[in-house]
């Protein structure tokens, strides 16, 4: 069944509400994001979310390999796996806002890998030699003159009936779609609602697998689209601005353009990449959002009516993907018009795709 998963904040208080309304509302999954400075954790929202629903899939979206040592963020996505009876996945990303507030770049695509490999052997509840994890640093346990120490690590409280959690890898450049596919059990694209772009990034990573010797379609895919259902597609590009200018940066990150791209569409990413606010991060009133170029915003985004936002979605169905992440309205976007576009998604599109994509 193709999934559709709705991305969230963990504030304090509001986490749980969040999931419990998302449930309701027939979502598959809730992401929380993990931004310190911009958020409360994401792994006690996770925990408070696990308690008050019953179905609903619970991941971070995303973490980082910067913020927390493998064994901690493995350790706290377990405790989620447990809490939640096996609902928990691993969102893991390059960062971005989480670091930027620490004076930070994102994470080279070798720190990723080295993080990501980690991670995986945690959750697999495998031993790892000591310095075989990537570390922040600290002086050396031997120095302390123990009687008896560690001679490796590993979460020894893991249960063995447990299921390993699974890591979703999300994606935008050739690099790190290569570290999904050798590494991840998902991978999730953030490249846009293009289906060039997402058959492109889907080719990318079967690569990498066939080289890695693993099968190429045996990876869960899905795809970050920004998507606001209305009548006008003016007024869905103005209530989807925000998020959908932190979305499309991705693919500019560094300045140039990744994946395939018209000379107009780079163009429009670059100008993107010189207006970025990390300050406004998100908003609909941003000076990224105000430079977005209407024609690219078309093509990178899903926005106009209950019609046209069912053929878009198919045809990224069409293309691999069975997993759906939807960025919707800003949060300073109108909230009426906000909440009828989300109502005309979970009441009238999601359920056509579904329909489109039964056997």
């Amino acid at each position: 069944m193709t999934e559709f998963w709705t991305l969230g904040v963990g504030l304090p208080k509001i986490a749980a509400r969040q999931a419990e309304a998302a449930e309701g509302a027939g979502w598959d999954g809730l992401l929380l994001v993990d931004s310190q400075n911009l958020a409360g954790d994401c792994y006690v929202g996770l925990a408070m979310a696990a308690r008050v629903t019953e179905r609903i899939g619970l991941g971070t979206g995303v973490t980082n390999p910067v913020t927390r040592h493998p064994a901690v963020a493995a350790g706290a996505i377990a405790t989620v796996q447990a809490e939640s009876g096996g609902r928990a996945v691993l969102g893991i990303g390059r960062g971005d806002s989480s670091l930027a507030h620490l004076g930070l770049a994102p994470a080279s695509v070798a720190e990723l890998e080295a993080h990501v490999a980690a991670v995986q052997a945690y959750l697999r509840g495998d031993e790892l030699p000591f310095g075989a994890a990537p570390s922040p640093g600290g002086r050396a346990l031997s120095t302390l003159g123990l009687a008896g120490q560690p001679s490796a690590s590993r979460l020894h409280w893991l249960r063995p009936d447990q299921p390993k959690v699974p890591v979703d890898v999300f994606a935008t450049g050739p690099k790190v779609l290569g570290v999904a596919g050798r590494l991840a059990d998902r991978v999730t694209f953030a490249v846009g609602a293009e289906a060039e772009r997402v058959v492109w990034a889907r080719d990318t990573v079967r690569r990498a697998r066939t080289d890695a010797g693993l099968d190429p379609d045996a990876i869960d895919v899905g795809a970050c689209v920004n998507l606001v259902c209305h009548p006008d597609p003016d007024v869905a590009l103005g209530l989807a601005s925000g998020g959908l200018a932190s979305f499309a940066r991705f693919s500019v990150m560094h300045g140039t353009p990744t994946g395939p791209v018209s000379d107009a569409e780079s163009s429009a990413l670059r100008r993107l990449h010189s207006a970025y606010d990390m300050n406004r991060h998100t908003m609909a009133g941003s000076p990224q959002a105000g430079a977005l170029d209407a024609d690219f915003a078309h093509r990178f985004a899903i926005l106009g009516p209950v019609d046209h936002c069912v053929a878009r979605l198919n045809q990224l169905a069409a293309a691999g993907v069975r997993r759906f992440v939807i960025i919707g309205p800003a949060a300073d976007a109108d909230r009426a018009e906000g909440r009828a576009s989300v109502a005309r998604l979970v009441n009238e599109v999601v359920p056509a795709v579904r329909e489109a994509a039964a056997p």
